[in-house]
């Protein structure tokens, strides 16, 4: 199927299929971290490596947690593709289904415990998202939506809450959330960026995971995000989430890398003029390769 000949009921098979196996890897998640890492950060030689750079770490359990999301879609949907973010994708195509995944989001913060990473699977049809799933691990909270379907946040008693973004109109009073690169050319246009726009806005939270980040635009617990340099298993997900609960939402291009550091925007729409206009001011709607 392609994205303009799918169906309702179709993408509520493949949101319920993202929920499934991304609740399934939240829960080894959280089986494996007292594991590898006991009460704190403190972790055997072995067990954390580092990609783009020395402050850019991979866990064990991030490559564990991407065969468990593999394999569970090998068994569920064995005819598509899969990209995800430890072990890449077979080919570069973005025609058809393919999975999006990212293991872990918030990798520094399940190393040392803050309680704020999540498990994100969406799918995409011909490069537009069309379902996904992410799971809040530590909170136990499954965000999910379909496009046009509408967006949900499930706890862990089963209740379900339909997720609406704030109602918030003035730029002064907008709770940013935002993140940061690993490279240090990047941080410092990023910095600049932050410094030129926290004088406009009620706060800036720096939470950790891009992909939480989009979720709360979603349920309304920030009024916007931005950040330069994300992957598509950073947003594909979220980004739809924040979409679908009312959000205006700006995303790089679907087969886009970290390192031409495109921005990702999703905002409250009564603050999306002046949010837009401030973010155009600082210079952060331009690329910050790195």
């Amino acid at each position: 199927m392609d994205s303009a000949r799918s169906t309702t009921r179709e993408v509520d098979v493949l949101r319920e299929i993202a929920v499934r196996v991304a609740t399934n890897a939240a829960a080894h998640v959280r089986l494996r971290r007292p594991q590898v890492f006991g009460g704190g950060s403190h972790v055997d030689d072995g067990a954390v490596q580092s990609k783009s750079t020395p402050t850019d770490p991979v866990t064990v359990v991030d490559t564990e947690t991407e065969r468990v999301l593999r394999e569970m879609l090998a068994r569920l949907r064995p005819a598509d593709a899969v990209l995800g973010e430890e072990e890449g994708a077979e080919n570069d195509s973005l025609d058809g289904v393919r999975w999006v995944l990212d293991p872990i989001d918030g990798t520094v913060n399940f190393m040392y415990g803050i309680p704020a990473y999540a498990v994100s699977v969406a799918v995409q049809i011909d490069g537009v998202s069309v379902a996904g799933a992410v799971v809040d691990v530590a909170r136990d909270l499954v965000y999910s939506a379909a496009k046009g379907r509408g967006a949900v946040v499930e706890r862990a008693d089963g209740t379900q809450e339909i997720l609406r973004c704030s109602g918030v109109t003035e730029l002064s009073m907008t709770l940013l959330a935002t993140g940061f690169g690993y490279g240090a050319r990047r941080r410092a246009v990023q910095g600049a960026i932050v410094s030129e726009l926290l004088p406009q806005v009620r706060d800036i939270r720096r939470i950790g995971s891009a992909a939480l980040d989009l979720c709360m635009v979603a349920s309304g617990t920030v009024d916007a995000h931005f950040e330069h340099g994300l992957s598509p298993w950073d947003w594909a997900a979220g980004g739809l989430i924040a979409a679908e609960a009312g959000a205006l939402v700006r995303l790089p291009a679907p087969n886009s890398t970290s390192a031409q550091g495109s921005v990702t925007v999703a905002m409250a729409p009564g603050i999306s003029e002046a949010f837009l206009a401030a973010l155009r001011s600082a210079g952060a709607l331009d690329p910050i390769p790195g």
